[in-house]
């Protein structure tokens, strides 16, 4: 029996035709696609923050040749085992001033509760360029050491001779001619400072009359007499750019690289006491931290915490000491398994970490909570 014979000729099956509201349907899936294609390049005035790179500071790094080292290394002084962790904590900014990030990222950054999405402003100043900002954050992560190496020296009872030395002068500031890079102000109209918030404090209580500073000068003692100008902001400056520095006992190195900003201040300086102190500082605990520190041992706020906090519980840490500051930002914004200590002070971080290692009470300490 024949089942099909080639000199037969099949027609095809009308096709249906396509009804209004099918195409009205393809139509808009093509403008949506199109919108959607449009979306993914079309530039915000936004960046989005994110959890960064986790580092111990009692441990090792990789540095610039590929080889393991120690993020902290103390030169010429007796160092001791330790244990646990304690890692410092760095947030990633996606996006910037030359590349803004897209629409679609930040629909994106929208749904991740670990990602938070700023205007460009609130990270880059206006003006201020990508390289610009990595310059100041690197000199930023300078300062954090320096300061970190004085607190954690002082904290163990050296003498590290705070002083405030002049960096720069302005050309055409009120000190040009009168002061020199390298000078060390020792006073203002007879009143002591040694750090650069008591220096802007003593010319700012002058009121713009001229200020005597008592300098010292390639070992030599000296005053001059410098009238300060209004800056923008109705500040009165002496047209210089000064720093703090210190008589340290030992060199310290950090094998921190493409990091900036002052935020790590605080765990650089419980890292150097561990090492220099016998016993284990965590008692074999995973602390994460953040903070500034300055030499007397204050703790200050820092940005990104809630992103801190998602990759101190990324890096399987069991704590974490927040600057007491940051309190309001930490409130609901706790990843589940991580506790979270309120500090304001180097003694308040170590006292925690004191409790840890010897199984104290830790509910006695205090804990973030809305102000």
């Amino acid at each position: 029996m024949t089942l099909f014979d080639e000199t037969d000729t099949v027609e095809p099956a009308p096709r249906r035709p396509v009804g209004r509201g099918m195409r009205v349907g393809i139509w808009s899936l093509i403008i949506a696609l199109i919108a959607l294609l449009g979306l993914s390049f079309l530039p915000t005035g936004y960046v989005i923050q994110q959890p960064g790179p986790v580092y111990d500071t009692i441990g090792n790094v990789t540095d610039s040749d590929g080889e393991d080292v120690p993020l902290i290394t103390i030169e010429g002084a007796d160092t001791f085992e330790t244990s646990g962790a304690l890692d410092l904590l760095t947030v990633q900014v996606v996006g910037s001033p030359e590349r803004p990030v897209s629409w679609l990222e930040i629909a994106a950054a929208w749904l991740d509760r670990t990602r938070a999405i700023l205007p460009i402003e609130a990270v880059f100043p206006s003006g201020q360029t990508t390289v610009e900002r990595d310059e100041q954050n690197a000199a930023l992560m300078t300062d954090s050491q320096t300061e970190a190496e004085a607190a954690a020296f002082a904290h163990l009872g050296y003498d590290v001779h705070p002083a405030v030395s002049v960096a720069t002068v302005t050309d055409d500031g009120a000190a040009a001619g009168i002061l020199e890079p390298g000078d060390v102000v020792t006073a203002v109209d007879g009143r002591e400072v040694t750090n650069t918030t008591e220096l802007r404090a003593a010319v700012a209580d002058a009121g713009g009359a001229a200020v005597t500073l008592d300098i010292e000068r390639d070992g030599e003692a000296d005053a001059v007499s410098v009238t300060p100008t209004a800056g923008d902001d109705g500040a009165w400056l002496l047209g210089v750019a000064v720093q703090e520095t210190f008589d340290l006992p030992y060199e310290v190195d950090f094998a921190l690289t493409n990091v900036g900003g002052p935020s790590a201040g605080m765990m650089f300086a419980l890292g150097m006491i561990d090492k220099l102190t016998p016993g284990e500082l965590t008692g074999g605990a995973d602390v994460a931290g953040t903070g500034t520190i300055t030499v007397d041992g204050t703790v200050g706020p820092i940005g990104g915490i809630r992103q801190k906090l998602w990759g101190a519980e990324r890096a399987g840490a069991d704590y974490f000491l927040a600057p007491q500051e940051n309190c309001d930002e930490v409130v609901g914004h706790v990843p589940d398994g991580l506790r979270v200590f309120a500090v304001s002070t180097l003694d308040d971080s170590l006292d925690v970490l004191t409790a840890l290692a010897n199984d104290g009470d830790l509910d006695a300490f205090p804990t973030c909570t809305v102000s």
